[in-house]
């Protein structure tokens, strides 16, 4: 079976697996990609490509560290409501599952009924988000797609976190995002807004081709030794095993009533 239903750790999940071997992890909650292993070729083993926080709450209690956050509808602290959003702290329902041209996939849904009264109190809009993600062979795909449902505009942000798995964090290198190769050699927090071409993200192992449209902007972040050290569900050395590179809608975009974004996300390797 291509999909099937699972647990990560106290979280319902969903299981993808392409006829190639390509696997994948998706929990309900904020439907959020917590592993993703390719495969390079036949017979070859799956590598796991997402990093997850050994100390990440895993029971719905708080957002998740690692893998995929779903950032909507504020990124970071740009704006009055929750940090990044609601949607990544959110119960989701699967819309679609199944496999399609050699890929298994599965398509997760939110809107405003799905929400707590709190939530909906605080940002009183009539939205549907949709959230596509396929694996095949060592390729991943992500689309979120955003509706306004209701009869008036309404601004949002959004993001896919994606934490990056690597060996050692000083050997990565990013072209794509500037006109220099980004290199991590110490904490690094940093926007690149209007980004037109792919993004070719060497992990020090392999080199993978990151392309992206409808999100305009990307964002480079590792929190480095001082801030790992800070963050309750990071282990102090695990900075090291990670980078996030990730395809983001920055600026508070409005939406009409009616309307609707896409984004569209894919990792493949770079030949």
């Amino acid at each position: 079976m291509s999909v099937s239903t699972t647990e990560f750790g106290q979280l319902p999940a969903l299981h993808l697996r392409a006829p190639g071997g390509a696997e994948a992890t998706i929990t309900l909650y904020g439907a959020h990609l917590v592993s993703w292993k390719s495969v390079s070729g036949t017979g070859a083993a799956p590598q796991e490509r997402m990093f997850m926080s050994s100390l990440s709450a895993l029971d719905g209690s708080r957002a998740i560290r690692g893998g995929v956050p779903v950032i909507f509808p504020q990124f970071a602290e740009r704006g009055s409501g929750m940090r990044h959003g609601f949607a990544r702290v959110s119960a989701w329902r699967v819309l679609d599952s199944g496999e399609q041209d050699g890929a298994a996939f599965a398509v997760l849904g939110l809107n405003q009924g799905d929400l707590a009264p709190k939530l909906t109190s605080a940002w009183p809009h009539a939205f549907e988000l949709a959230l596509r993600v396929s694996v095949r062979d060592a390729e991943l795909a992500m689309t979120l797609e955003v509706r306004n449902t209701g009869d008036r505009p309404f601004p949002f942000a959004a993001a896919l976190h994606t934490y990056h798995l690597v060996e050692d964090v000083e050997a990565v290198r990013i072209d794509g995002v500037s006109a220099e190769t980004v290199a991590i050699t110490d904490k690094l927090d940093q926007v690149f807004e209007h980004v037109a071409g792919p993004i070719t993200f060497d992990n020090g192992a392999d080199v993978l081709l990151l392309q992206q449209s409808g999100f305009t902007d990307a964002v480079v972040w590792n929190p480095g030794a001082a801030d790992a050290a800070a963050l309750s569900d990071l282990e102090d050395e695990e900075y090291r095993n990670f980078v996030c590179i990730e395809p983001a809608l920055l600026g508070q975009q409005e939406l009409e009533a009616g309307g609707s974004w896409r984004g569209d996300y894919r990792i493949t390797p770079a030949v």
